[in-house]
């Protein structure tokens, strides 16, 4: 996890250390300060939450999966931008309904452009 100027912060979430680290690198290549988490869990523990200004999360993990992240994250930031990223699309079958602040999805490989675009969509909201 490398420390950026940006007052921007991602959180990526997922339990491929290798997915990670790419994203880290996406993100941080668009100034971007980035927080790995290897867990849901280990995000909720972290105390970091409140600095967050987009979620990226895999679905499907280990323990504690990507709805079961997000079941956990709206009562506390019900407006976070939230990213869901999956290699199985038939998982969204079980997206949950969130309304107005449904996750934007993407299945993997997914262009990291796409990706970028998505997160700077997310900042713009926060200006707003």
């Amino acid at each position: 996890m490398t420390e950026r100027t940006s007052a921007f912060v991602v959180a990526v979430v997922d339990d491929d250390r290798g997915v990670l680290r790419s994203l880290e690198y996406l993100l941080e290549s668009a100034d971007y300060a980035v927080r790995l988490f290897t867990s849901g869990a280990d995000l909720m523990q972290s105390g970091c939450l409140p600095e967050i200004g987009c979620l990226i999360s895999d679905i499907d993990m280990p323990g504690m999966d990507g709805f079961e992240l997000l079941r956990l994250v709206r009562p506390v930031r019900p407006a976070l931008p939230t990213i869901l990223i999956t290699g199985y699309p038939d998982t969204l079958t079980r997206l949950p309904l969130l309304g107005a602040f449904a996750p934007r999805v993407f299945t993997k490989p997914f262009e990291g452009h796409e990706l970028l675009s998505a997160v700077g969509d997310a900042v713009r909201g926060s200006l707003e």
